[in-house]
């Protein structure tokens, strides 16, 4: 069963990144599952620290970008989201190709959403776990 209440196609999503610091560093949604929100980032000169490694800020930047547009699509009509807080862990470095992040609700309340986002590497191994809490708002 899914958890969508609104319409949400890959097409949507994407036309809504356009001209975003979201589009700016690369980052794509390739797959809307029937509980997950799924999309990845290069790892490359606009994502990556001053030492080559990539920066966990933009981990940071997939994941709320996979946790708030799940919480919008998860949200009634004529509700919309916006985040509380996030946090994050980053257990592995990254050099190179691309990380994916799979974001999935922990819960979903009427006026709360709190969402587990998983990075991994091309390899699958894990990158960085995150948290994002979402108020859902009327209006």
């Amino acid at each position: 069963m899914t958890i969508w209440k609104k319409s949400v196609s890959l097409q949507a999503i994407a036309a809504t990144l356009t001209n975003t610091a979201v589009s700016h560093l690369g980052i794509e949604i390739t797959d809307v599952g029937e509980d997950s929100l799924t999309g990845r980032m290069p790892v490359d000169a606009r994502t990556k620290q001053p030492f080559g490694l990539l920066h966990g800020g933009c981990s940071v930047v997939l994941a709320e970008t996979l946790g708030s547009m799940g919480a919008y699509y998860a949200a009634p009509e004529g509700h919309h989201a916006v985040g509380l807080d996030i946090n994050a862990n980053h257990l592995r470095a990254v050099t190179k190709g691309f990380v994916t992040g799979m974001a999935r609700p922990i819960h979903i309340g009427r006026t709360t959403h709190v969402w587990q986002i998983d990075i991994r590497d091309d390899a699958g191994r894990l990158v960085c776990v995150s948290r994002l809490t979402m108020a859902i708002l009327a209006g």
